[in-house]
């Protein structure tokens, strides 16, 4: 107790700033999570078909209402109901940022239909188009999946009402199976097409190629780079037509999206749809304890015969579980650790006074052992294996590669504790 007085004094009364005081004096170890949470609620989880995730964080005033049936099924259908909605990001409109809401206002604003229009007008007609854009992005203004004739926000306001208590969608967390991995071939095949056009013509130039021919083959040059495989990427991602898609790829170079930009001025696609196709295969798996804590993980396979073994299936529960243990586990490994809090720490672990007793030569290989404890705690795969603490985490995976012989990555995980900033 004294030691924390002294270096709250001492920091001015900063926590952080005292943490590190301590650390440096060696009277604290690390940053600990705090166990005990200020909030009521609950955390909630529902995960479809294995490739479909939602972690979320619902808060109420008293322990005694979270623990009811009305706010236990509320928590249940609004994760169903982030599942069901792609296109979600935030919980209320006012939670979009402001640069989203300048380049909605701004692609808007470039329509081609709105050149017609009055100039007294175009605001009003802007502003309530990106009123319409910015509600699908917003959980509250979804209709509700079991009664689409009220949104969320109407239907947590009835269950506010039925049990007389507030409530809040305080957060919550999507995983889509392999999202993102899809994009790197994507990426790659736009990249490779790329190439292909900026690549020098084989042959000699027409003995008479006039100035209107140059100009044509260097209209259609950019055409080189749209691939059937990007045409149709673009119709999944917009819904637009296939000769739209053509036209708005050749426009922009092959951009997707600045082709999706184009197509949105040109009133031919509403939104940015995402791609329900998915290149990975893997579990999202979640594990909830007690309602306070909650974990949601991805672990991806090479195929969905092994994605699909009991084996599997058991790692990834075990995982999360393993995760909601490990209260200071933030990163899969240490190689995700960023190159900043490496810094942060062998500044701290420097300036700690039992060093400055040591010869210099050796301080370094001090520190660096030092760190290399340090950051193991913040690792997943360093972690002792809570069923068998005689083996880490590491060596779970690895013996599940052997055992199914096919390569397993524990790709991300998510962990929510309840009342947590």
């Amino acid at each position: 107790m004294m030691d924390c007085k002294k270096a709250l004094a001492e920091t001015g009364g900063d926590i952080e700033k005292a943490q590190e005081f301590l650390r440096k004096k060696g009277l604290a170890a690390a940053d600990k999570r705090a166990g005990r949470a200020t909030a009521e609620g609950r955390i909630g989880s529902y995960i479809h078909d294995s490739r479909i995730g939602v972690l979320i964080e619902v808060n109420c005033e008293t322990d005694f209402v979270s623990r009811g049936d009305i706010f236990k099924e509320l928590v249940d259908d609004l994760a169903m109901q982030v599942a069901a909605c792609p296109q979600v990001q935030y919980i209320s409109i006012d939670d979009v940022p402001e640069e989203v809401v300048k380049k909605e206002t701004d692609l808007e604003m470039q329509r081609e239909d709105l050149l017609s229009k009055p100039e007294q007008i175009r605001a009003k007609i802007v502003e309530g188009r990106v009123k319409k854009r910015l509600g699908e992005f917003a959980l509250f203004e979804q209709p509700f999946i079991k009664n689409d004739k009220v949104t969320i926000s109407e239907w947590v306001k009835q269950t506010i009402a039925t049990t007389g208590e507030n409530m809040k969608v305080k957060r919550f967390a999507r995983y889509n199976l392999g999202e993102g991995l899809e994009k790197k071939s994507q990426d790659f095949a736009a990249e490779v097409a790329a190439q292909t056009v900026a690549k020098p013509p084989p042959s000699a130039p027409p003995k008479e190629e006039k100035p209107a021919e140059t100009a044509e083959s260097a209209e259609k040059k950019p055409a080189i780079a749209v691939s059937a495989a990007l045409v149709k990427q673009l119709r999944d991602e917009t819904g637009a037509g296939m000769m739209d898609c053509k036209k708005a790829l050749a426009e922009t170079g092959g951009d997707l999206q600045m082709a999706q930009e184009f197509l949105r001025k040109k009133g031919l696609s509403s939104a940015d749809k995402k791609s329900s196709r998915l290149a990975a295969e893997g579990l999202i798996g979640s594990y909830i304890h007690d309602n306070r804590i909650g974990c949601m993980i991805e672990v991806n396979s090479e195929t969905d015969f092994v994605a699909r073994n009991e084996k599997f299936k058991e790692l990834v529960n075990d995982l999360a579980m393993q995760v909601v243990a490990c209260p200071q586990v933030d990163y899969v490994s240490v190689e995700d650790i960023p190159e900043s809090i490496i810094s942060k720490e062998k500044d701290i672990e420097m300036q700690r006074e039992d060093l400055q007793s040591k010869p210099e030569n050796i301080r370094e290989k001090i520190v660096e052992g030092r760190i290399a404890k340090r950051l193991g705690v913040m690792a997943l795969l360093e972690q002792p294996y809570i069923k068998d603490d005689s083996k880490t985490v590491k060596d779970l995976v690895k013996e599940m590669i052997a055992s199914l012989g096919e390569n397993i990555k524990v790709r991300r995980f998510i962990r929510y504790t309840l009342g947590e900033d």
